[in-house]
């Protein structure tokens, strides 16, 4: 079943290739020893009835909500109490953001050799244990700007073998024809985590301060760690004799996306994409809190309505994939969300209600597209991609669009410093626009449905 033939997921309950806001083999072992054997493929019909898939689903729900309460209170907890210059601020994100460029290719070939849940469950308890250290500084009264770069720095490393993981292990726990609506559902989640998580963030953070804000998501990262001690997968390791040096498998990711005629294109928009959006995010606290003058509540609710958008562009990829076609909603979405970047340094001319109206819109119409975008073609390049490839493929692609990042937040920092916040978030909205050209200017119009699996190359489907 082509992603064009799935219905339409309405998620009721429950951070994109694109910004938001960073020996285990006897462990693994031992893990997989207390799950038994692993499942056969689920069963046909929809994934509501795949028990396995809904206790990761549940799990993974949480993590997300929780992560978008810590996107929240860093930022905050660094302008307002710490306060942090544009540089520092810069700073942090790009630690936030570093592991990308400078582990995001060797985790790929290294996540290729292990079981990608098992990952996932470290990944958690790693992230759950540095973040409980910001309130434990914060209550001994040491807490500083370095102690949250660090953090920051050891979530990073994390969450890239959590991201890379779990982007890569939807095939081991569904069928293939079933990887559209797990993607759905899993983007779906995220959409609704970004509504309601931030606006509880603000909350939290008015409540208990930003620094206790945090441990709402230590205990989150804990629930999805005993999730995915709950869920079994299918997932067959590598045998030994399967395995090359880790350079060369490192180049055979690269070159399987590169090799591609869709997907190379994809990273391109993708990567400038993050690189200017990365640029306006990082600037985005001093922005909202010293600028535009909104608290942190009224910053969490700009997250959550802008989230309304990113939510109902999931829930209408397959309306919009099926009237388009696939490859068609690749640039067309594209060119949605780099367009919608531009009014937003514009909100700093008006009232504060005014302003207020002006960047939920924007964010509104920016979520929708890029949701689109991603869902489209996340389903695409797991669809085509061999199992043994998928670690190093999803890792090859995100060290191209998530590595430009740190750099990008470090740039922000400095010409925020140098020029001035709103100037510099100028130049981050005009280099969004450019960000479409390499999917407008591709071979998508010219087919209705992106390649199949058989077809890895893409030189059939013109």
């Amino acid at each position: 079943m082509s992603q064009s033939e799935q219905p339409p997921e309405v998620v009721a309950a429950a951070r994109a290739e694109s910004p938001s806001g960073m020996s285990r083999a006897d462990a693994a072992d031992a893990v997989e020893s207390e799950q038994g054997a692993p499942p056969a493929p689920a069963a046909r019909g929809s994934l509501w009835r795949d028990r396995n898939f809904l206790t990761m689903w549940g799990g993974q729900a949480l993590s997300q909500f929780g992560s978008q309460i810590t996107e929240l209170a860093l930022p905050v907890l660094a302008v307002l109490v710490l306060q942090a210059t544009e540089a520092q601020v810069g700073y942090l994100n790009a630690a936030a953001m570093a592991a990308f460029l400078v582990v995001g290719l060797p985790a790929g070939a290294w996540i290729d050799r292990m079981r990608k849940r098992h990952v996932m469950i470290w990944a958690d308890a790693v992230r759950a244990l540095a973040l409980a250290a910001v309130p434990v500084l914060f209550l001994t009264g040491g807490l500083e700007m370095w102690h949250l770069y660090a953090v920051a720095l050891v979530v990073g490393v994390a969450t890239v073998f959590f991201d890379v993981s779990y982007q890569s292990i939807v095939p081991s726990l569904v069928r293939p024809d079933q990887i559209a609506e797990a993607n759905g559902k899993l983007e779906s989640t995220q959409q609704l985590a970004g509504l309601s998580g931030p606006a509880v963030a603000g909350g939290l953070v008015g409540l208990i301060t930003a620094p206790l804000a945090v441990l709402a998501t230590v205990a989150t990262y804990v629930a999805s760690l005993i999730a995915l001690l709950r869920t079994r997968d299918h997932e067959t390791l590598r045998a030994p004799e399967d395995r090359a040096p880790l350079h060369r498998e490192i180049a055979e990711g690269l070159a399987w996306v590169f090799g591609n005629r869709f997907l190379r294109r994809i990273v391109a928009t993708t990567g400038i994409s993050n690189l200017f959006s990365t640029f306006i995010f990082t600037l985005m606290p001093i922005y909202y809190l010293r600028i535009i003058g909104f608290t942190p509540a009224v910053m969490g609710l700009v997250f959550s309505l802008t989230a309304v958008g990113g939510l109902l562009g999931a829930i209408a990829t397959p309306r919009i994939v099926a009237r388009v076609g696939e490859a068609r909603a690749i640039p067309l979405s594209a060119i949605a969300f780099s367009l919608s970047v531009i009014p937003f340094p514009l909100a700093v001319l008006l009232p504060t209600p005014a302003a207020f109206a002006l960047v939920v819109a924007q964010g509104f119409v920016m979520s929708f597209a890029v949701l689109v975008y991603n869902i489209t073609q996340v389903t695409f390049r797991q669809r085509i991609t061999p199992p043994r490839l998928l670690g190093r493929m999803n890792a090859s692609i995100r060290f191209c669009v998530w590595g430009v990042m740190p750099l990008s937040a470090l740039a922000a920092g400095w010409l925020g410093t140098w020029l001035g916040t709103v100037p510099a978030l100028w130049i981050g909205a005009a280099g969004s626009v450019a960000s479409a050209l390499p999917v407008v200017l591709g071979p998508f119009w010219r087919v209705r449905d992106l390649p199949r699996a058989e077809d890895p190359s893409g030189d059939a489907a013109a």
